[in-house]
């Protein structure tokens, strides 16, 4: 089987395309609510106006904040972060919406790269419930056989069925959208951690565990 890579600047230019694609949203709806604010006189309505502009800001902060640990380099003077910023970045992501998100994971600090990993499994453990629903995130086992453990329950919850390649890190075709870099960026996330990926689905849930490579199948670890 062909293993698709690549180029790293093919990879940067996704990855920020994947960030825009997030951010566009609630930028474009305060924009668009400061042109009503030109245009309104009503009271009520521009009441309605600021509202809306307020919402969309923190929506715009929220995402940033969480990208800034997902894909950035945020911390990167240091090999590992709070768990506490994760969740705390996690919660804002998914505030408000109909996502619940509870979080199983100690208050210590963690790995860069495995906080990391579980920040982009909540991306697209999310993407398998768009109706909403529940992601837990629960981190289980000994330092030496950690298991990180994103589940998604929701209605029709499903995963594209390319992604577990994706998230393995042995693609069978190059990634091209949002969706695609998301699974492929995770996949090399999780080498970078010695950890592997797997996929598991049923009735209205998808489980995606991420569990440490074994010493002897260790693979060198890939700088991020």
């Amino acid at each position: 089987m062909t293993v698709f890579a690549l180029d790293p600047l093919d990879l940067a230019a996704l990855l920020c395309s994947r960030v825009c694609h997030d951010v566009i949203g609630p930028v474009g709806a305060i924009i668009n609510g400061l042109e009503m604010l030109d245009e309104e006189q009503g009271a009520e309505m521009r009441g309605f106006t600021l509202e809306l502009i307020k919402k969309s800001a923190g929506q715009a902060s929220a995402r940033l904040q969480f990208c800034r640990l997902a894909f950035g380099a945020a911390g990167s003077a240091e090999a590992s972060i709070d768990t506490s910023d994760a969740a705390n970045v996690a919660r804002g992501l998914f505030g408000g919406e109909r996502t619940e998100l509870k979080w199983n994971v100690p208050p210590p600090r963690m790995p860069k790269n495995n906080v990391k990993l579980i920040l982009n499994l909540c991306l697209i453990a999310a993407a398998a419930i768009p109706r909403g629903g529940v992601i837990e995130v629960t981190l289980s086992g000994a330092e030496e056989t950690a298991r990180i453990t994103v589940a998604a329950k929701g209605t029709n919850a499903k995963l594209a069925g390319h992604l577990p390649l994706l998230l393995a890190g042995t693609p069978d075709h190059p990634p091209a959208g949002p969706q695609d870099i998301q699974g492929y960026y995770a996949g090399l996330v999780a080498k970078a951690a010695n950890m592997s990926v797997t996929v598991a689905a049923d009735a209205d849930r998808v489980t995606i565990e991420a569990e440490l490579l074994s010493a002897e199948v260790i693979a060198e670890p890939v700088a991020l």
